[in-house]
């Protein structure tokens, strides 16, 4: 189901005790101009629940760490980066790629479905910006529902603004 209003009256937060989070690399221009897409989602269900965009330091873990606080998140499942250890308790902590496949599959699929997060194509970010919105847009719509324009109002946006594929 998609929500059209931002307004909402309240967001219920429900307890997950596990999450696999990991990062995601991609680039803006050129490849030393990196952005890294920082995600969790529940270890249970699959479910986003929080993401970061951001460098690959310790920042945007201890973004995403900040968004995950309400869920009162008890274990994290993540890949061999340093900063997981440096920033969660190791009795909190494990790491691999066997209990990560769920967000590694999300990986691949926002890979396939937005052309700009490949690692080998001719399709690329130009702004920090526009790379950061389109993937906040795609994330916002196809993991939490929320529709930030209907079909209907690009009818009223300049031409050069037109987006014929939706």
């Amino acid at each position: 189901m998609l929500r059209n209003d931002l307004a909402f009256d309240s967001v219920d937060i429900i307890k997950v005790d596990e999450v696999e989070a990991d990062e995601m690399w991609s680039f803006v221009q050129n490849k030393s101009n990196q952005r890294w897409l920082w995600h969790a989602i529940s270890h249970e269900t699959g479910e986003v629940l929080a993401y970061v965009i951001d460098r690959h330091h310790d920042d945007g873990l201890l973004k995403l760490k900040q968004l995950m606080k309400p869920f009162g998140i008890e274990h994290y499942f993540t890949d061999g980066w340093g900063g997981y250890e440096r920033h969660i308790s190791s009795k909190h902590l494990s790491i691999g790629k066997e209990n990560t496949q769920k967000i590694e599959r999300k990986h691949l699929a926002l890979r396939t479905r937005i052309k700009r997060l490949g690692r080998k194509t001719i399709c690329f970010s130009k702004s920090e910006t526009m790379h950061d919105i389109v993937l906040g847009l795609f994330i916002n719509r196809y993991e939490f529902g929320i529709a930030i324009l209907e079909f209907n109002q690009f009818a009223a946006l300049p031409k050069m603004w037109s987006c014929p594929e939706i």
